[in-house]
């Protein structure tokens, strides 16, 4: 138990310390190539930060534990937006969020986001075919934000991010995402170790325990991004984050195994998913900003949701 402790501590400084300078290579990339913030928030940054819960269900999926896949999926989903994207505008609400930049991705997660909701539903499964589709939407996801970004670039605000060339930013941005790889793993592995230790369920652990952990790269960047005042960096990468959830997340491992559902997961988590990321964003559409009481409501609805868990 000691050692589990030690490793999830050694896990969290490796992570916070990648998240700071993931967020810095990552709006240096933004400045120098005149790219909006929002547009990297959703793309580099968020699959960078995906990449704990791509391994997860993967794995867990190829040795049978379904259960811990699909709700390592849905419980990130909720994670990221009603616990970090809520804490950064509980914080510092966002203001003069240009939606055109988002508007598209938002209405593609709740198409599939509903259409997986339907499927589990009825079938309490993803098989292989579902599998492909969700494939094949992350292609298109990548195509968009090719096409998006080319539409919107802009001259880059001032920032205080010192000036280095794009391919050392990536560099960095490549070791940065192995840091927060291996320390979201070092967190899971030992806070899995603790949970069972105490005798969690297994879907328990994946929506709670597991999502925490492996959300846990979005929450630094979001903290990181949150003082370095790039607010809109941290909005772009939880609805890339969410987004990517759903078509690899559960697209990879469905089309490697398929994939079978705890009927919470369709009935309880996926909705909620749903649900919260409206809360979220809504306000954006209708008065272009974010606003606390927002974020309260969030946070409020993820401490019933974790509490109603246990």
């Amino acid at each position: 138990m000691v050692q589990a402790i030690i490793l999830f501590i050694i896990g969290l400084i490796l992570m916070c310390v990648a998240g700071d300078k993931f967020v810095d290579a990552a709006v240096g990339i933004s400045k120098k190539l005149g790219i909006p913030q929002i547009i990297i928030g959703a793309t580099i940054v968020s699959v960078g930060t995906t990449l704990p819960e791509v391994l997860v269900s993967t794995t867990a999926a190829l040795s049978g534990s379904s259960a811990i896949a699909a709700g390592n999926a849905f419980g990130s989903i909720i994670c990221n937006t009603a616990l970090i994207a809520a804490f950064t505008q509980l914080c510092r609400p966002s203001k003069d969020v240009d939606t055109s930049s988002f508007g598209w991705a938002m209405a593609m997660f709740l198409a599939i986001a509903a259409a997986l909701t339907v499927i589990g539903a009825v079938f309490g499964s993803y098989n292989r075919i579902t599998g492909v589709c969700l494939l094949l939407c992350a292609v298109a996801y990548a195509v968009l934000n090719i096409h998006f970004a080319g539409k919107n670039t802009e001259t880059s605000e001032e920032t205080n991010v010192e000036d280095q060339p794009v391919s050392k930013n990536i560099v960095i941005l490549v070791i940065c995402a192995a840091l927060l790889f291996i320390g979201a793993r070092l967190l899971v592995n030992n806070g899995m170790f603790i949970a069972e230790a105490i005798g969690v369920p297994e879907r328990v652990i994946a929506v709670t325990f597991i999502a925490l952990g492996t959300s846990l790269p979005e929450l630094v960047t979001a903290i990181s991004s949150l003082l370095k005042g790039f607010s809109d960096v941290s909005l772009g990468n939880i609805i890339g984050a969410n987004l990517l959830n759903l078509v690899l997340v559960i697209g990879i491992p469905s089309t490697i195994a398929g994939m079978t559902l705890d009927t919470q997961v369709a009935r309880v988590d996926a909705p909620l998913g749903i649900l919260v990321m409206l809360i979220l964003l809504m306000p954006f559409f209708v008065k272009k900003r974010g606003y606390r009481l927002q974020g309260a409501v969030l946070l409020a609805i993820y401490a019933v949701y974790c509490i109603s868990q246990f």
